[in-house]
């Protein structure tokens, strides 16, 4: 009697016969995104496409391709390929209708394969990564095939958790084999550099190396996951999508102090917050729920990722041109860093690739075209922090307004700590001779005149007013509709200069929308400007008739004056600011097209009807399980992090001219499990990659891996990639022992270069930091978008000015010579080699010992050599050239030509490739 296993056998190799016949009698289906989206991308779109529609023709759509061209035929009759034009035009032998149209035919294979689509009913498929993610099963290297993992056990063993079960079924389909697991010391400097951006102590590595239990690798990617330098790596990727400067960029590139979002982002991985909640913080978290008329600190400070857009402050330009471009760039930031599709020239037309319409570009613009932010100057609306007196001021004005009008509070406190809704100056129509001083601040004289249209004054009692002048007994009249209506106020100007003084100014109550006419008479000093910020108009502050109203309107006004530390932040418009939103002709700001409301690419899940229309409903529909774009490209992001390449290489670019992803049904059950049972946790995420025996492969290849996958595309060894800048630089302080465990804060200067700063309208300049700040981890590096820190940009750090997901790693000689020269570098060799020094009797021995503090690894013999030959070439000519020792040991109060010869071993050593590169 035959048994189970054998009949399960017979029965199966069966299913697989019949299958074998039905692909070779019948052929495979044509995929349309594997066959036939390529070859229209490749040899259509360009004329057929978003960016032109050439005889009223595209593929872009669906609909398109089966609609009638100007020809009157239809390009694509399903189930016909001899009755559908695009083929005919591709086949003719008529110059002058045969397709492409003056560019290479396509090859007989292509057509077949358009063919064959057609025939079979021109299928239309929605590109994979836009589909919903169902998550694929694990495969099995324990198969029946397998003898369920007796017939070849190392494969069968080699897996340490699903990830791997992926990995060996691509590398068997390559022919190619996984490799062995690298050595302690390798691995725990390629985690700690991974994970927290530094590496490891050699007190780690040797507790590391010692360890022989079952957990000992895993006890050390807990520690490191819980390590507060863990948070600072990750915001350091971070920083490049959010584009994140201390400057405002353009030409005059003044500062911006928005280092506290900075420190959000630290805090924010250090604490595992799920990314679902970190993005809609960053996108919305003005929006979350209020308290007072205000949502968290945090929440309003995690807005700072999109105020890292510039701002223009050059006189004479357009707010409403760049405040335009802010949003803009907004659009194009938010689908780069979180859908993964190249969506900015959509800005123009149509997709030229994927199915995404011009005017969808602008319906989701709308969600953030009601942001308060108009590319004034001062960078408003910002988060102010109050502290001292004014902290005082703060409670006294509250404790009033909830004694005497609670319903006011949220108001008054709303305009306490973000001075919004306000209207800015250049909202006033110019009359006659009053200005906009520099391009920004009204200005008027003497007999000058200003118009403010259609203000809403229903309920409004007082003005309050940023304003200031050096004339003496400047009187500023406010009139409705015309200069010879009612009189609204009537007040004199204080002179305080052109410095922010806010006044707090009763308003006779009017109701209805008016335009407002501000006139002004300073006889005394006629050529003396006044100068107009900002204004507001509101309801009276509650308890008129009662004692000290007049010290709370003061300190109402001086709280509104004072200089504080501020962050800018987003904040939504309401009421008559709400703006509408068009279309831009063919991308142009100032020629308008229809109106529009907020809404998604049909492309993608529709957003669920209960989420309001704005940025919440939003940012939480981005991270909805139904819209599975996100986590894919979230979860490549982290896995380009750290094996060197993505799922998908092009990280920035999920669409369809974006690379295919080597390894779909991974990415795809990563980031279900990233959505699902990691409950977005990244340190879940992270520790299930590198948990894996994938990454801890050895790095070392051979004849064959490197002949079929000089990539390393299917992952059958390693990752070896060079550092980031922000590592390299870090890692030198780190082995020297010079580095600052010190923790957020405004931005620092560390030494650089003299020279780099050339700030012709401010005159700032780089002022070194002093005491441990001097030796602070790179991420707190003060960023100056027009002249960034120049050791890093050698490394391929971008300037910020826009987001970057990917660095392009790039090998210059210019590299060699910032870790050779750079008085970071310079300063770290001194100590490293005091340190050297100290740990051993001979230059051999101290050179030895300096290769393992930097590399964690033994030095070979022929390299030792190598570095005993510089030693004492070094020390020879610092013997014979005294003065010379001083240019090496600047940073050193110790001067001899043998520490001088170590120290530029020591550079060596921090230059040397197993430093520079992740093994």
């Amino acid at each position: 009697m035959m048994s189970k296993t054998l009949i399960g056998v017979i029965c199966l190799s069966i299913l697989l016969y019949s299958f074998t016949l039905s692909t070779t009698w019948f052929g495979p289906k044509v995929d349309y995104n594997a066959d036939v989206k390529p070859i229209l991308n490749k040899h259509c779109m360009g004329c057929h496409g978003g960016v032109k529609k050439a005889g009223d023709v595209s593929f872009l759509f669906e609909h398109e391709m089966l609609e009638a061209g100007k020809s009157g035929k239809i390009p694509v009759v399903r189930g016909d390929a001899d009755a559908s034009e695009m083929i005919r035009r591709i086949l003719t032998d008529d110059p002058d209708e045969k397709m492409p149209k003056n560019s290479t035919p396509l090859s007989d294979n292509e057509v077949d394969v358009l063919k064959q689509w057609i025939n079979e009913g021109a299928k239309w498929e929605t590109h994979w990564s836009y589909k919903r993610i169902e998550k694929p099963d694990v495969p099995s290297t324990r198969s029946l095939w397998n003898l369920f993992g007796l017939l070849n056990w190392k494969e069968s063993s080699w897996p340490k958790n699903e990830i791997d079960h992926f990995i060996i079924e691509k590398a068997k389909d390559q022919g190619l084999s996984t490799s062995s697991e690298a050595n302690k010391p390798t691995l725990i400097r390629r985690l700690s550099l991974d994970l927290t951006g530094l590496p490891p102590t050699k007190e780690e590595v040797a507790a590391f190396e010692k360890d022989g239990s079952a957990d000992a690798y895993e006890k050390v990617v807990d520690r490191l996951l819980g390590s507060p330098a863990y948070g600072e790596r990750w915001a350091g990727m971070w920083m490049d999508l959010a584009r994140y400067a201390d400057t405002k960029g353009y030409e005059k590139d003044g500062g911006r102090s928005i280092w506290r979002y900075r420190d959000y982002v630290v805090k924010s991985f250090n604490s595992d917050k799920p990314f679902d909640q970190f993005t809609i913080e960053q996108l919305a978290g003005d929006l979350l729920p209020k308290k007072q008329g205000l949502p968290a600190q945090e929440h309003l400070v995690a807005t700072g990722f999109h105020r890292n857009t510039m701002n223009n402050d050059e006189g004479g330009t357009s707010d409403e041109e760049f405040r335009v471009a802010a949003q803009i760039d907004r659009v194009n930031t938010t689908w780069e860093v979180w859908q993964g599709t190249t969506f900015a020239c959509i800005q123009c037309h149509s997709h030229p690739y994927d199915p995404i319409s011009h005017d969808e570009y602008y319906k989701y613009m709308a969600f953030f075209n009601n942001t308060r932010d108009e590319d004034v100057p001062s960078d408003s609306p910002t988060m102010r922090f109050y502290k001292g007196e004014d902290s005082a001021r703060v409670q006294r004005v509250m404790d009033w307004i909830t004694r005497h009008e609670p319903e006011q509070a949220s108001q008054v406190s709303q305009f306490v700590h973000i001075t919004e809704p306000k209207i800015n100056s250049h909202d006033f129509k110019i009359i006659g001779k009053s200005t906009l001083l520099d391009g920004k601040y009204l200005g008027l004289k003497q007999k000058t005149s200003a118009r403010l249209p259609a203000v809403s004054l229903t309920g409004m009692s007082q003005l309050v007013v940023s304003i200031g002048t050096q004339a003496e007994n400047a009187l500023l009249t406010i009139k409705t509709d015309t200069l010879a209506k009612e009189m609204l106020a009537q007040f004199k100007v204080p002179t305080t200069g052109y410095k922010d003084t806010v006044l707090v100014v009763p308003i006779n109550q009017v109701a209805g929308k008016h335009d407002l006419y501000f006139t002004l008479e300073s006889p005394k000093m006629p050529d003396k400007w006044v100068q107009i910020k900002w204004l507001s108009f509101q309801k009276a502050l509650p308890g008129k008739d009662q004692a000290n109203y007049e010290e709370i309107i003061a300190d109402y006004s001086q709280l509104l004056t004072s200089k504080t530390d501020e962050t800018p932040i987003l904040w939504e418009s309401a009421g008559d600011m709400v703006r509408k939103t068009n279309v831009f002709v063919r991308g142009n700001w100032l020629v308008k097209g229809a109106e529009v409301k907020p809404d998604i690419p049909k492309l993608l899940t529709p957003m669920p009807k209960e989420y309001a229309r704005n940025r919440l409903g939003l940012a939480r529909w981005m991270v909805h399980r139904d819209n599975a774009l996100t986590s894919r490209v979230i979860v490549n992001r982290f896995w380009e992090q750290l094996f060197g390449r993505g799922i998908v290489e092009t990280v920035e670019d999920f669409g369809s001219q974006g690379s295919a992803p080597s390894h779909p049904e991974l990415l795809d059950w990563l980031a279900v499990e990233f959505m699902t049972n990691y409950r977005w946790s990244v340190k879940l995420l992270l520790k299930q990659m590198v948990m894996s025996a994938t990454y801890r492969q050895d790095s070392r290849s051979d004849k064959e891996k490197t002949e079929k996958d000089p990539e390393n595309m299917w992952l059958t060894r390693g990752p070896r990639v060079r550092l980031s800048a922000e590592q390299i630089r870090d890692q030198a302080l780190a082995v020297s022992g010079l580095l600052s465990t010190k923790m957020y804060g405004p931005g620092v200067m560390p030494p650089q270069p003299d020279g780099i700063w050339l700030s012709p309208y401010s005159g700032e300049t780089w002022v070194p930091s002093q005491g441990e700040d001097k030796h602070r981890r790179a991420i707190y590096t003060y960023w100056k978008r027009t002249a960034p820190y120049p050791s890093m940009m050698t490394f391929d750090s971008p300037s910020r000015e826009f987001c970057q997901s990917r660095r392009i790693r790039t090998n210059t000689p210019l590299q060699a010579l910032v870790t050779l020269n750079d008085p970071v570098y310079m300063e770290a060799a001194v100590q490293l080699a005091l340190k050297m020094r100290g740990s051993a009797p001979t230059p051999q021995q101290q050179l030895r010992a300096g290769y393992r503090m930097v590399t964690f690894q033994p030095v070979s013999e022929k390299k030792l050599a190598a570095l005993l030959n510089i030693y004492e070439s070094a020390l020879t000519r610092y013997k014979s050239k005294p003065a010379d020792v001083d240019s090496v040991l600047v940073y050193s109060a110790q001067k001899s030509p043998e520490l001088a010869a170590l120290a530029v071993s020591a550079n060596v050593l921090l230059n040397l490739d197993g430093a520079v590169t992740k093994e």
